[in-house]
């Protein structure tokens, strides 16, 4: 059993059908019951950890297999010396299920007791209704017991899922139980890292069951840790070992946005960073940070074989004064990062669309970084569509420009052509204030100009893993309820130079 956190080892996501493949060939080699002892074993030593002073551990029981292990969890749990307390909201129908609580009662523990017991602080409820067999839970038994869970003093610990999660999405169709912790058991399942995942499943546990799943193609990957920093700095090297930035945003009354970029780009260790703003009466120096190199028509002046060169990150506060510079970027830069109102104007122009789609056949690499509506707009459909599934929306995306995709929300994904979707584990609520994505943004243009990949698509892979977990890592470590953007780049700053 291990806990799943921001600083966990790259870990295969199975959506449900795959997971019910992996559960079918356990079954086909094992004794009956077997799995759904092993299952109930599992939850009772996470549920004994979690609350070794507990008075009362109450599991509520729906009719599938998810309520069997809760019911087998109650059997462990009550020779272990606690008073233990089923509630049904739904008789048993699978015969696993069946079985559990035949035995559940031969042991002696309480079933739909007359009086249940008033739960404190110490206690512990067990969520045992649905699992991945999860439907929308709109009236009826099942919508109380949800209710029920809600408002109660002590933790939940939810079997598999928090009932009502989509478990490869993490859309809420419908009611859906808040768990404190969460065992995902056999697999990890995409849905609780991301969309309401994350807010639903505050803390997840898993147990494979001593179960080999690695004969199974995972949906996705969770984690982003172990991406790789950029090469470490030698002695011998100069400013122009690091690579050359420019960012081309900041219309007029935005210019924060593109400065922000830029500072992040900076503090990624770029060796030189150039800032185009479109304001025109904009400032021609950063007084903050006078490094950056302010430029006034970067883009019209600059020659072709120095696009080739540098990184360029567009966008960023650029309302729709980005539209002239667009053609002449996407035409030349091999490295280029789309954000903000450059992800508008695209989506408003299918000749850009194009010209963003045709880069990767001539060997240049696009990083997107859209927020859900962003997406929408570039996808043609509604925000709430794209948030229902967040895994389809990105490789959607990454499919339609032949770019990487990283698509911001709780539980960043990041998609590209060729590539496994993977979902990024850290980051925190403190990100959602303005000028967080332009850092990124940043960022990921500073992190890329100091790769080096010898296929321009994997660099932006790796550089857009990398800096996406450091991202969320550093406001992770912050531990702010919200967190300035401008103090976010020097979280990152420290946590990069450790």
């Amino acid at each position: 059993m291990r806990r799943i956190d921001a600083l966990s080892p790259d870990l295969p996501l199975f959506d449900v059908a795959c997971t019910r493949r992996i559960e079918a060939a356990a079954l086909a080699g094992l004794p009956p019951h077997t799995l759904m002892q092993r299952a109930g074993a599992a939850v009772a030593r996470l549920a004994l950890a979690l609350a070794p002073h507990a008075q009362c551990i109450r599991i509520v029981v729906g009719p599938g297999n998810n309520g069997g292990d809760g019911l087998d969890a109650a059997i462990h749990l009550q020779h272990a010396g606690k008073r233990v307390e089923v509630l049904l909201a739904a008789e048993p129908a699978a015969a696993d299920a069946i079985d559990a609580l035949q035995r559940a009662r031969a042991a002696g523990v309480a079933i739909d007791p007359a009086r249940p017991t008033t739960l404190h602080s110490q206690d512990l409820a067990i969520d045992a209704l649905l699992g991945i067999g999860a439907r929308p839970v709109l009236d009826g038994p099942l919508l109380a017991a949800i209710e029920s869970l809600a408002g109660l003093a002590c933790p939940v610990l939810a079997v598999d899922l928090p009932s009502g999660l989509d478990a490869d999405t993490g859309h809420m169709p419908g009611a859906c139980v808040r768990a404190d912790h969460v065992l995902s058991l056999l697999t990890l399942k995409p849905g609780l890292f991301t969309a309401h995942g994350r807010d639903r499943a505050a803390m997840v546990w898993l147990d494979t069951l001593g179960i080999d799943t690695s004969g199974e193609s995972p949906q996705a990957w969770l984690g982003g840790a172990q991406a790789a920093a950029a090469p470490k700095r030698r002695h011998a090297q100069h400013k122009g070992s690091f690579g050359d930035v420019a960012v081309v945003g900041g219309a007029p009354g935005m210019t924060g946005a593109a400065l922000l970029a830029a500072r992040a780009a900076h503090a990624a260790g770029a060796g030189r960073v150039f800032v185009e703003l479109l304001d025109a009466q904009a400032v021609t120096v950063d007084v903050l940070r006078p490094e950056l190199m302010l430029r006034r028509e970067w883009t019209a002046r600059t020659e072709p074989d120095t696009f080739k060169q540098a990184t360029v990150i567009c966008g960023c506060g650029g309302g729709d004064a980005v539209r002239a510079a667009l053609p002449r970027l996407l035409a030349h830069c091999a490295r280029l990062v789309l954000d903000a109102d450059a992800l508008n104007v695209v989506a408003s122009d299918e000749m850009l669309r194009q010209q963003v789609r045709l880069r990767a056949a001539r060997g240049l690499a696009t990083v997107i970084t859209p927020h859900p509506l962003e997406a929408a707009r570039l996808l043609g459909r509604g925000s709430v569509e794209v948030q229902s599934d967040r895994l389809s929306a990105a490789q959607a995306l990454a499919a339609a420009l032949d770019c990487v995709v990283v698509l911001k929300g709780s539980g960043t994904v990041l998609a590209a052509p060729g590539r496994t979707t993977r979902i990024n584990v850290s980051g925190n609520a403190s990100l959602a204030t303005a000028g967080t994505g332009d850092v990124l943004a940043g960022w990921i243009g500073g992190h890329w100009a100091q790769r080096a990949e010898p296929d321009p698509i994997e660099r932006a892979w790796q550089t857009a893993i990398h800096a996406v977990w450091l991202h969320g890592f550093a406001a992770d470590e912050a531990a702010l309820p919200v967190l300035r953007a401008g103090d976010l780049i020097e979280h990152m700053a420290a946590v990069a130079a450790r």
